[in-house]
């Protein structure tokens, strides 16, 4: 299976003034598509895997056998692609709530608000480059927390429900250092839970 781009709903533009149209661009048509091109490869070089949804991939990733060396460039290069691709559909500007999620966010942290403020504060106190993630684990529960680089939630066979990347390339060129203001302002183009 080869993958490529997700298609974009909006344009690069479309979240002005909280995501700037520079970043979009370069993050999504060069990080997206690096993380793209060598996972392309890793899945080339390992045919016996290659017709696998990726998805299935992460969570057996262990048990694989292919080399270490492949099973880390799949993780860091699978888990971009998920990552992305999910972020990008996340911010769509054309989304609607979701009110089954926002229950089950109320009956789990509390409020909304109480959610928001538990996910900023985890984004916030991530050690360099990751991810902060709403995502669901094999009870079914909702749990929030951040994984390192690319790691993917599938990876603890979870499934990921909200992904805030805090890579500095996500941010950098609008926000600098600013990485809490740009967490926070992430939220205005998230029309998921309002």
């Amino acid at each position: 299976m080869k993958y490529e781009l997700p298609k974009l709903n909006y344009a690069y533009n479309a979240l002005e003034s909280y995501i700037d149209a520079q970043t979009m661009e370069i993050h999504y048509t060069k990080h997206h598509q690096a993380y793209i091109n060598n996972l392309n490869a890793v899945l080339e070089a390992n045919p016996a895997i290659a017709d696998k949804p990726l998805e299935e991939l992460m969570k057996e990733l262990a048990g694989l056998a292919i080399s270490e060396a492949d099973k880390t460039k799949l993780k860091n290069n699978g888990g971009g692609h998920l990552n992305h691709s999910l972020f990008w559909e996340l911010m769509d500007p054309a989304n609607s709530k979701n009110e089954t999620l926002i229950e089950e966010i109320n009956q789990t942290f509390g409020s909304v608000e109480e959610f928001k403020k538990l996910f900023n504060q985890t984004a916030a106190g991530h050690f360099g480059s990751g991810w902060t993630w709403l995502a669901r684990d094999e009870a079914g529960k909702l749990q929030v927390y951040s994984l390192p680089n690319q790691d993917s939630p599938y990876l603890k066979n979870h499934t990921p429900i909200i992904g805030l990347d805090i890579w500095e390339h996500a941010y950098y060129l609008k926000y600098q250092n600013r990485r809490v203001e740009y967490i926070e302002n992430w939220w205005k183009v998230v029309k998921i839970v309002g």
